[in-house]
């Protein structure tokens, strides 16, 4: 059991190029439990799952995207994050979720100490299931940069998420359009990430 847990961390990639057909229930329902049992400061269990499968919503979250990131300005202060984003939106052909038939957004409480830990924890759980699961997912992080945005506010309050919340992270998550139809799972040398053992 061991080794298939950590076979599936080492070979899980971003997938960033997904077919159209939507996920399976069943899949998808277990992606989000996984999600569920993350871990959690002092067990409150405050993150707030909105599954957005409608391709209508889906449509109007990547128009009101590029929209908002468009009206910005490439700074030095903000190129190194944001600048990507920026620059492909004012060009107009900005899809931030990658086309995938599935976005799954994780919201938490905006004055709660540990909710961008809490939406991590569980957004690393359903990359691995994912993975575990033939799917591919590619984590987000538009909708978090936009977390305070009024006009992207307004819109997910609409779909569910409450006053008191921001978005922490999304996932993007279906069936990778790849040869074989599975995702990339080639084992890579790790670079950075540097270790030091102290006794």
């Amino acid at each position: 059991m061991e080794k298939d847990a950590l076979h599936v961390i080492a070979t899980r990639h971003s997938t960033r190029k997904f077919k159209p057909e939507m996920v399976a229930d069943d899949l998808l329902e277990k992606v989000i439990e996984a999600g569920r049992r993350a871990p959690s400061g002092k067990s409150k269990n405050t993150n707030h799952f909105l599954v957005i499968r409608d391709a209508a919503v889906l449509d109007r979250l990547v128009e009101l995207v590029q929209s908002e990131f468009a009206k910005m300005e490439i700074t030095p202060d903000n190129e190194a994050n944001i600048g990507g984003a920026i620059k492909l939106s004012k060009k107009g052909n900005y899809v931030f979720k990658y086309n995938a038939p599935v976005l799954i957004v994780v919201a938490n409480k905006k004055d709660y100490g540990n909710n961008m830990a809490d939406a991590c924890a569980a957004m690393e759980n359903m990359l691995l299931a994912a993975n575990a699961l033939d799917l591919g997912a590619c984590w987000i992080n538009q909708l978090r940069w936009l977390q305070d945005n009024p006009v992207l506010l307004d819109y997910l309050h609409e779909l569910g998420m409450a006053e008191n919340e921001w978005v922490f992270a999304s996932l993007s998550l279906g069936y990778p359009d790849m040869p074989d139809g599975l995702p990339n799972r080639n084992i890579v040398n790790i670079k950075g990430n540097e270790v030091t053992y102290i006794g």
